[in-house]
């Protein structure tokens, strides 16, 4: 009879020195480095000391993420810590996860806001601020939430500034590892075309209506391929159906052709059929059914 032996590998992650109370280089026994980060990870441990896995809540290998570990050594503790217990509430809300390289742009923004405020400098985003809220409501609200919890802990009062840039950091976590900037740029390119379907149909858009929310998603999805510069294949639209559109949808046909002349002198874009089409639907739509 043979017998089987099981032995389990118990890896040992061993501390090497520490950035601050929540960060720390470690080595695994493969001899890699990484940078690890977590409440008191690195707490009181001299160099060949055993890292208490059950703190790590976030790591970055060093040989591949070398501007991240940079970044992280910037980064006061406090602040890292803050990020944690802020992603602990956001991810949940938003039904999200956070990337390493969001991680760290939140965690980063955090800190400038927190320097900023002991420096009194307030980057107003006063123009703004209408626009961020009625397209992104949902993480707007929870920025809000974000934004009470920081001057609690931190005992601070963040300017009221800081919602708008923080619900670009939560739009970016729900959106494919999009960047603060692409983020931005879609958002005035969303306002510049609500403006021009609510000049053209002289009314103030439902914004709290679900036809309004699918639209803004509609219209993200869109500008996201159109400014990484994915081209869509056409569905090979009938063009009699776009010509019924024409005529069956008149209004919404023609504001969405005034929508691909200022997308095209904004960023040089060219809608496709398919694209025109969908924009003629959903104009028609968040115009003609307000409710919920």
């Amino acid at each position: 009879m043979v017998a089987f032996f099981y032995i389990k590998v118990i890896r040992r992650m061993i501390f090497l020195k520490t950035f601050n109370n929540s960060a720390a280089l470690v080595q695994d026994d493969q001899g890699q480095e990484q940078v690890v980060l977590g409440k008191g990870v690195g707490f009181g441990l001299k160099k060949g000391d055993k890292i208490d896995e059950s703190k790590i809540e976030r790591r970055f290998t060093a040989t591949s993420h070398q501007d991240e570990v940079n970044q992280v050594k910037e980064i006061n503790a406090s602040t890292i810590d803050l990020t944690n217990k802020v992603i602990q509430m956001v991810e949940p809300l938003l039904n999200v996860k956070f990337n390493d390289f969001q991680y760290l742009a939140l965690a980063d923004h955090i800190d400038f806001a927190l320097s900023r405020t002991e420096d009194h400098i307030d980057m107003s985003a006063a123009n703004t601020r209408w626009e961020v809220k009625n397209l992104f409501p949902k993480e707007y609200k929870i920025s809000e939430r974000v934004i009470a919890l920081i001057n609690k802990e931190m005992k601070v009062n963040l300017p009221p500034s800081e919602s708008i840039f923080m619900t670009y950091h939560f739009v970016n976590a729900a959106s494919d590892n999009d960047q603060v900037q692409e983020t931005v740029e879609i958002t005035e390119l969303i306002s510049g075309i609500i403006d021009i379907i609510q000049y053209q149909y002289q009314m103030t858009l439902d914004t709290e209506s679900f036809n309004y929310s699918r639209f803004i998603t509609h219209l993200r999805v869109l500008l996201v391929r159109l400014l990484r510069n994915k081209h869509q294949k056409s569905g090979e639209l009938d063009d009699s159906l776009l010509a019924f559109m024409k005529i069956k949808y008149n209004h919404a046909y023609d504001t969405a052709e005034r929508i691909a002349t200022y997308l095209h002198s904004k960023k040089g874009w060219t809608l496709n059929s398919d694209d025109k089409f969908y924009l003629v639907l959903h104009i028609w739509r968040v115009t003609n059914r307000q409710e919920n």
